[in-house]
């Protein structure tokens, strides 16, 4: 489903990474389904930090919305976010994983301190149905971008955040480009995502 979408509909009518109150988000889970309504949104995902909690309150979920979730890592001295999508929220490994309390949902120091091995955070993405993705991949201060993802890839890494509307950590550090990402992506045959990791309004003019 995901290979259909282009550089261009990314931000336009696809955001596969939007975090809610539910993490450290600033709107509420319902009220984001809402915005993405209105925005006429192709397909979106809800991908709060370490939390399925917004995906439980649904009856249903919307035919244009992907179930996802943000996991925090660690390895070999970095911090990489994988993303997993289209995943059964009740598969037990993979809940197993989930924060088990509030600071391991909204406090970043907290989340560092709680990480979690990607190597299995990728298998039970896998176990539970879904493909496992590598967030904001300029963000990571690794020497080389290419070995590190070569790494994820041989845990089973499906795909890279390609389109997204940042290259800095925390917007102010730059370690890699959008240009060796996108090669990257093609090197290992990766799945191309994107998002805004928006953590307030969809909708531009109440941000």
């Amino acid at each position: 489903m995901l290979h259909k979408f282009n550089k261009e509909d990314f931000f336009t009518k696809v955001n596969l990474h939007i975090h809610s109150t539910f993490s450290d988000g600033r709107v509420d889970f319902l009220d984001l389904i809402q915005e993405a309504e209105k925005l006429n949104l192709e397909l979106f995902s809800i991908t709060d930090h370490n939390t399925f909690e917004g995906y439980y309150t649904l009856e249903k979920i919307p035919p244009n919305m992907i179930i996802g979730i943000e996991f925090d890592c660690f390895i070999d001295l970095n911090l990489p976010h994988i993303l997993g999508y289209g995943v059964d929220i009740n598969n037990e490994e993979l809940k197993s994983l989930t924060a088990k309390f509030d600071r391991g949902k909204f406090s970043t120091l907290k989340r560092i301190f709680t990480s979690r091995n990607p190597k299995k955070v990728i298998e039970a993405i896998h176990n539970a149905g879904g493909i496992a993705v590598l967030a904001h991949p300029c963000c990571y201060w690794c020497i080389s971008l290419d070995r590190f993802v070569q790494k994820l890839v041989s845990y089973g890494l499906d795909g890279i955040e390609v389109y997204y509307p940042y290259n800095r950590l925390t917007r102010v550090v730059k370690f890699h480009s959008r240009k060796t990402v996108l090669k990257l992506a093609e090197k290992y045959n990766l799945i191309k995502t994107g998002g805004e990791d928006c953590h307030t309004s969809l909708i531009k003019e109440n941000r």
